[in-house]
């Protein structure tokens, strides 16, 4: 086929409008300037719906902010021709959902991509209905969508190449910090007690739990070493649960702490059964190799690298102390030059399974070219790891990667994972290492 393949950008969490239908006309509850968390956060009797009935929130469009130019620069340049353009689709979806049930529901877009895309004429004399496929974008959380999809289907997925930026294969503490606290790098808004409300009842959210080597540092052998353990959490999180279901939950005669418990247990239980799914997903599985993934990683901004469980008393504690926040990315140790990230995914949190770190291409907010300054701006405002996509040297790094075409004007460029050199370093396209 001569014709790229048609491309679906996933985002990532928090970054697709969420809007109430039940009203005439719609309102929109989660927006780049509104957040009606009160309206957002879901039920705990039935984590489906939302805890303020009648309602029917559905997704509207993705964040523009993110993700407007790089799908209008891969509209552009990955068609050839004006009149041939290559579609470019961006898929809004419900990000407090699981992860499985997005999954679903991006196996049912990439099914009407293609059946849209035979309907191009120029799609039909290339021939594009004898082998339709896909390639998939995915930023953050909209990563690991990808990936569960991947692994769900196996070979019968429809997809030539992906592309994943800034993905926590192994989670972000951030995601624990918006759980304990109600304040991350998640989103751009302010912290309230209802956000930590809805936090604590968003499913999407403990998908987000870390799991790396090292990540989790506890002050006792009777502390559990991982955050799929309720023990492992403040007894506050439950409690607080507790208190949300006696007040919003529907009348029952059970204890609310163990009503608590139960659902905590259960949301860290699902969260923990799709980490492996996703651990266990090989690229053989849908018939890609290393040469079919660009892993595009942050790093050069300080970053949580760790947590450290404390007790205090017979409970555990989170110390949330900021020498845990780190950038050592200009350290010449390899193992210190891991402490770094994209200021909300970790490094280590960042490395897929089912890949070498030697095909990791790292970026970092240096890579932002001269004319930039206002995707600088954006950075110091948004912070690295959200405003990642709009980096223009990955737009066309993404371009070069789905059509195979040479960097003649070597303006794409990576950086090797820590402790690869330079002859070991195997990106899935030519490029010219920058130090």
């Amino acid at each position: 086929m001569a014709l790229p393949y048609p491309v679906i950008v996933v985002p990532g969490i928090t970054a697709t409008y969420l809007q109430d239908e039940y009203p005439l006309p719609p309102d929109d509850i989660w927006k780049v300037i509104t957040k009606q968390y009160d309206r957002m956060v879901l039920h705990p009797n039935d984590l489906r719906y939302e805890l303020q009935e009648p309602a029917r929130i559905v997704p509207g469009q993705i964040f523009e902010i993110a993700y407007k130019e790089l799908i209008e620069e891969l509209r552009y340049n990955l068609a050839s021709r004006e009149d041939e353009p290559v579609p470019v689709y961006p898929f809004a979806y419900d990000w407090r959902m699981p992860l499985d049930i997005i999954e679903r529901k991006l196996a049912d877009f990439v099914m009407e991509v293609i059946e849209r895309t035979k309907l191009l004429k120029h799609y039909h004399r290339d021939q594009y209905h004898d082998n339709p496929k896909v390639n998939l974008v995915g930023h953050s959380m909209g990563g690991l969508v990808i990936t569960g999809y991947l692994e769900r289907e196996g070979s019968k997925a429809p997809v030539h190449k992906v592309v994943t930026l800034a993905t926590p294969f192994q989670g972000s503490f951030e995601a624990v910090i918006k759980v304990a606290t109600g304040t991350a790098d998640l989103g751009t808004a302010t912290s309230s007690s209802r956000e930590r409300e809805s936090a604590r009842l968003t499913p999407a959210l403990y998908h987000l739990i870390p799991n790396f080597t090292n990540g989790i540092k506890v002050s006792g052998p009777t502390l559990p070493s991982t955050l799929f353990d309720h023990k492992a959490w403040q007894p506050s999180v439950i409690a607080s649960i507790a208190e949300y279901i006696r007040k919003k939950g529907l009348p029952s005669p059970k204890n609310k702490t163990e009503e608590a418990r139960e659902l905590f247990i259960f949301l860290l239980n699902q969260a923990k059964a799709h980490r492996d799914r996703i651990d266990g997903f090989s690229l053989t599985r849908a018939k890609m190799n290393a040469r079919d993934w660009l892993a595009v990683v942050g790093v050069g901004a300080k970053t949580r690298v760790r947590l450290r469980i404390v007790k205090r008393g017979n409970r555990p504690d989170f110390d949330l102390s900021g020498e845990d926040r780190m950038d050592d990315w200009t350290e010449k140790d390899p193992r210190q030059k891991r402490l770094t990230g994209d200021g909300t995914v970790p490094y280590e949190g960042a490395v897929p399974k089912f890949l070498a770190e030697n095909n990791l291409v790292l970026v970092t907010p240096d890579d932002y070219g001269y004319w930039e300054l206002q995707d600088r701006g954006l950075t110091m405002a948004a912070g690295f790891h959200g405003i990642l996509p709009n980096m223009n040297m990955l737009h066309r790094l993404i371009v070069r990667f789905f059509t195979g075409r040479p960097d003649k004007r070597k303006n794409t460029w990576g950086r090797p994972a820590p402790g690869v050199g330079e002859k070991e370093w195997t990106p899935p396209l030519a490029i010219d290492p920058k130090t």
